[in-house]
């Protein structure tokens, strides 16, 4: 290594093992290893250390085998410009020694699909952006891979278009395709995927499914009562209250953290009448995987 240049460890650690028709998620914010995750399991980043296999692939010593069993949607649409949707197809299909007629039958057939059978002839540039993604995902799928890798899939798109390809991901998941896909959207990661990998910083800080890694978000349920003066003394006195694991208060808001849920909500107003305010209103977060990204890495997942 030259000198006065630092060594970057892009990953540390990270073990992972994807089960066949699981819809697998990576969770973090940008930097945190995602993409270079998905580089070395695409072959399209050399890994110095470690090992990977893909569809019972060696990434290292059968690249070109990985590849067979494989479809990637990077993260930016990439498609080739010159020619139309159908072209893109199956000029991609040509790669994969897949003859020209069949290429057209499955082209069509994923544009079908895809609710893109009408864009057919249209030039790349013709589409949406939401348009260019089902694109890339027909790409992927023209010559059947085993297993489907998506970059931030959703990065740029309207959210029309991005609901729009959460259906279609969730249909493939239905079909029992197996799908890798990083995200640093938290609803995207929650929605979508049976579990989650949370990383930051190259390391793995949570591995499981996604309703349980919520249920391991520190503090429990969240409790805003809103109300018509201060807390004052009412906010130490909750504080006090069995399930209660946090309290706090800003102006005429006090937030309350529960390890019973809402159960607590009664005790709550009593506890607040008794000192003189009213509650005006009343809202209830139940455990996130924000929550638990923050705990984790004590800051947002930005």
């Amino acid at each position: 290594m030259p000198a006065g240049v630092k060594e970057l460890v892009a990953l540390h650690g990270l073990d992972l093992d994807v089960g066949e028709g699981e819809f697998f998620g990576l969770l973090g914010p940008n930097g945190a290893g995602k993409t270079t995750t998905l580089g070395i399991l695409t072959t399209r980043v050399l890994a110095t250390a470690g090992q990977a296999t893909v569809a019972g692939a060696d990434v290292i010593n059968d690249p070109v085998g990985v590849r067979r069993r494989i479809g990637v949607v990077p993260q930016r649409a990439n498609p080739d410009r010159g020619l139309n949707v159908l072209e893109n197809l199956v000029f991609h299909a040509a790669y994969f020694g897949i003859p020209r007629g069949e290429a057209i039958r499955r082209g069509m057939e994923h544009l079908e699909r895809l609710g893109m059978q009408d864009k057919a002839d249209e030039k790349v540039d013709a589409l949406s952006g939401g348009q260019q993604q089902r694109l890339m995902i027909a790409r992927a799928l023209i010559h059947e891979p085993e297993v489907l890798f998506l970059d931030e899939p959703t990065v740029g798109l309207d959210p029309q278009a991005r609901l729009s390809l959460w259906e279609l991901l969730r249909e493939m998941h239905r079909q029992g395709r197996t799908i890798v896909m990083t995200t640093h959207y938290m609803q995207e990661a929650d929605e979508l995927c049976d579990r989650l990998a949370i990383i930051d910083r190259g390391k793995l800080l949570a591995l499981d499914a996604t309703a349980t890694l919520k249920a391991k978000a520190p503090g429990g349920t969240l409790i805003e009562l809103e109300l018509d003066g201060p807390p004052g003394a009412a906010l130490d006195l909750a504080r006090g209250l069995e399930h209660v694991t946090g309290a706090d208060a800003t102006d005429s808001v006090l937030r309350v953290q529960s390890a019973a849920g809402g159960r607590i909500i009664s005790a709550l107003i009593d506890t607040v009448e008794r000192n003189g305010c009213h509650v005006k209103n009343i809202s209830l977060t139940e455990p996130s995987l924000e929550t638990l990204f923050i705990s984790l890495t004590g800051r947002k997942l930005d």
